[in-house]
């Protein structure tokens, strides 16, 4: 029993200062922004992610905020706007923002994935018209691949860009865009020539289980005239960018599921520490310490392998494209299961929606699904290991 005891003060010392731990390995400046995140994340975003989530809120002027602080174009380059930082960087800083809510930070991650394809993609005029706005977050932007009949098959979608002198005319629909009817700027895949003005329309705004502070909606396209001037890269090379941007989508969401797991574990632990059953603190319960070990454990390894995949996108090597999808399937897996176990050790508690569990529950459900789901994440690893040589 003494063993029992001990052991529970060196696993509660551990998780008593989960920052300090999330930040081992950090150079002094990668604390610092990692400080100002969770801060803001404390500040400006845990005390509102019940009512944004029980009321559908998209919280425009915290994202500005936000921007303020340098997190509406992480990775996009300093000349247009952006803070110019790295993959692991951008990770550090969606997994601390996440920690105040899950929905909005995933809302972040997918702005600055549309900002990055135009930063990266985009020819000087492009950069300069569309980057300084979205890095400040004056102009809000949806990523528009996943269509009604082609979801993991992104290969297969179906809406076209038909050329007419200085104009591209898009008909299509896309499904589930997140921010869609409440954003300004709108990165669409699409196919030209093949199959093929009234303009862009929007279907309802979906109800979702969780995800609920930022609107979701499909994007449908009626003869929608576009200026070829706005088109990224050349005709051809839309599909290799999606992939390109995805990469780094799958690093983002799977380190807003750490945040989620790291607010989980901390709720968790507090809770083991006063909820009494039995004439004792849960917290002295064996069973309940050998679980909140192996959250803790899951949590450190997904963070770890999500670090080692932002660095390996950022060197381009040649297994980012495995790690990546490693990292996500990996740490988006470990952290829901973790999120659901911290909800379990709340008992009924877990189940209300004045406890904030439950919300990190719903919200990181839906990162096993998006960016490619996890199923097709195994397809690509394995594909990887059987076609090495």
């Amino acid at each position: 029993k003494s063993l029992c005891y001990t052991y529970s003060a060196l696993l509660f010392t551990y998780l008593s200062q989960p920052t300090v731990i999330a930040s081992h390995g950090l150079t002094d400046e990668q604390k610092e922004f990692q400080k100002v995140a969770f801060d803001f994340a404390a500040n400006e975003m845990a005390p509102h992610m019940a009512e944004w989530d029980q009321k559908e809120i998209f919280p425009v002027e915290t994202m500005r905020k936000a921007a303020q602080l340098g997190f509406g174009g992480i990775y996009v380059q300093p000349d247009v706007g952006g803070s110019g930082l790295s993959r692991l960087d951008t990770s550090i800083i969606f997994e601390a923002l996440s920690t105040g809510c899950v929905s909005t930070t995933a809302y972040i991650s997918i702005h600055n994935m549309c900002a990055w394809m135009i930063d990266s993609y985009g020819n000087k005029e492009q950069r300069e018209k569309f980057c300084p706005d979205l890095c400040s977050m004056e102009k809000f932007a949806s990523y528009c691949l996943t269509e009604p009949g082609s979801g993991s098959d992104a290969a297969s979608l179906l809406t076209s860009a038909q050329r007419k002198g200085d104009h591209y005319i898009l008909n299509g629909s896309k499904a589930f865009i997140s921010g869609g009817g409440d954003t300004d700027v709108y990165v669409v895949m699409c196919r030209t020539g093949g199959k093929g003005p009234k303009g862009i329309s929007f279907g309802k705004k979906e109800k979702k289980v969780g995800w609920n502070s930022q609107p979701t909606r499909a994007v449908i396209f009626e003869d929608c005239a576009v200026p070829v001037a706005n088109r990224l890269g050349e005709e051809g090379q839309g599909f290799n960018i999606a992939m390109k941007g995805l990469n780094g989508g799958r690093i983002n969401i799977a380190s807003c599921s750490l945040g989620a797991a790291h607010a989980s574990v901390q709720l968790a632990r507090d809770h083991l520490l006063v909820r009494k059953q039995f004439g004792e603190t849960l917290s002295n319960n064996q069973f309940l310490q050998f679980k909140l070990a192996e959250m803790a454990t899951k949590l450190v390894a997904s963070r770890l392998l999500i670090r080692e995949a932002a660095q390996a996108l950022q060197e381009d090597r040649p297994d980012a494209v495995a790690i990546c999808s490693m990292a996500k399937l990996f740490a988006t897996d470990e952290c829901f299961n973790i999120c659901n176990q911290a909800l379990q050790m709340h008992g009924g508690y877990g189940y209300l929606k004045d406890y904030a569990v439950q919300q990190f529950v719903r919200d990181i459900r839906v990162h096993q699904i998006l960016e490619g789901t996890n199923e097709v994440m195994r397809m690509i690893i394995s594909r990887n290991l059987l076609s090495e040589s």
